[in-house]
């Protein structure tokens, strides 16, 4: 996709629709509003309800997925369904894709609500909107934002 910024004017709905996640358990392999998530789910879930079908159907996950995987599917996903953001800032809206280790792919994801802020799912807590403090931001290998719904 075009390396282009998301109009501001979708970034509300974004966050609403990512919002409305809060509280979802953390279910491994999940994607179901109030029932179960994990971090792709909730990005898949979001999705669904900005988009309606999802681009792709990922294939099954171990939790330990991505010190096992080849290649970085987690980034590279990011890369073929949403616009990659090269400047750097963090926007309401924004994907972000986190990397635990360097040379390991990139294993984590969540929506960003503000420049400070953001929303994912994590083993043994449910969907919360957390800080951006300096140990997740250190660890953001990309920043992306949804398509254009009405491109």
């Amino acid at each position: 996709m075009a390396e282009i910024d998301m109009p501001s004017s979708g970034r509300p709905e974004v966050v609403a629709a990512a919002r409305a996640w809060v509280g979802t358990p953390y279910r491994h392999q999940a994607s179901l509003r109030g029932v179960g998530c994990d971090c792709l789910g909730l990005l898949r879930g979001v999705w669904r309800d900005l988009f309606g079908d999802e681009p792709e159907t990922p294939e099954p996950y171990s939790p330990a997925w991505a010190e096992l995987a080849e290649g970085d599917p987690l980034l590279a996903a990011a890369m073929r369904h949403l616009v990659h953001s090269t400047d750097g800032i963090i926007r309401p809206g924004s994907v972000l894709v986190f990397r635990w280790r360097a040379h390991v792919a990139a294993k984590h994801c969540g929506i960003a609500t503000d420049d400070t802020h953001f929303l994912h799912a994590h083993d043994g807590a449910s969907v919360a909107e957390v800080a951006i403090v300096s140990g997740w931001r250190r660890r953001i290998v990309g920043i992306f934002d949804f398509p254009d719904r009405m491109s």
